[in-house]
């Protein structure tokens, strides 16, 4: 898969997740937006990290640097599902 598609794949999930955190406050009344707020931070600050390190490949394992970005980009969007499940 070419890098190009993959960071718009990131992005793409990324800014769905970020939507969620958006409408968040209008849909839940009462929620601490203050939570809303941080974690909002933590998905950007996530965005960064993935698409830097697509940008920066490890040469000499290609296959393995993918197999071990896409269980760790699995791993932190699963982890801010349920985060947002929690504030329900």
């Amino acid at each position: 898969m070419k890098r190009r598609i993959l960071k718009k794949q990131v992005n793409y999930i990324v800014g769905e997740l970020f939507a969620e955190c958006v409408v968040l406050p209008q849909l839940v009344p009462g929620i601490d937006t203050a939570k809303v707020d941080a974690l909002m931070v933590r998905i950007l600050n996530m965005q960064d990290d993935f698409i830097s390190r697509i940008s920066h490949t490890q040469p000499g394992n290609v296959k393995g640097f993918y197999k071990s970005f896409r269980s760790d980009f699995q791993a932190q969007v699963d982890a801010i599902i349920e985060e947002i499940g929690k504030m329900h």
